[in-house]
């Protein structure tokens, strides 16, 4: 639910604190002005730069998935796995449409990194994590 998907040829992934903790059992409390809404916007920014210069990327667009860590660990790690979910085979395998024929998959994401999160310490749980795939 706290997601932007900008369309790409490549994607970056982005992991930040928009928001700011919730209270217990809710994991997404107000947002985060300065360290979240300003983090977020640099990145669009960069990629507004990046696709508005023939000259950098040459036929070659860049696309964003940012998540929201929610300025917890363990919900950042969550939302990473996320990443990795976009690249595996639907659960009970790719199934069939009513008239029998095979479902059109879009084709997976082709993530080529990912900028965050602002810890340390969830940066280095994450990496752990992406690095597997």
């Amino acid at each position: 639910p706290h997601a932007i998907r900008l369309e790409g040829d490549l994607t970056l992934g982005g992991l930040f604190p928009v928001h700011s903790r919730g209270p217990a059992g809710v994991p997404c409390g107000p947002v985060k002005k300065e360290k979240g809404i300003h983090r977020l916007e640099a990145m669009l920014y960069a990629l507004d730069q990046v696709n508005g210069d023939p000259k950098v990327l040459p036929n070659l667009t860049l696309g964003a998935r940012i998540l929201d860590t929610c300025s917890r660990d363990t919900y950042a790690l969550e939302q990473a796995l996320s990443f990795v979910r976009s690249l595996l085979p639907p659960e009970g395998g790719e199934g069939r449409c009513p008239d029998g024929s095979q479902p059109q998959r879009p084709p997976p994401e082709r993530l080529v990194g990912v900028i965050g999160a602002s810890a340390s310490s969830v940066s280095i749980m994450v990496a752990n994590v992406l690095r597997l795939f």
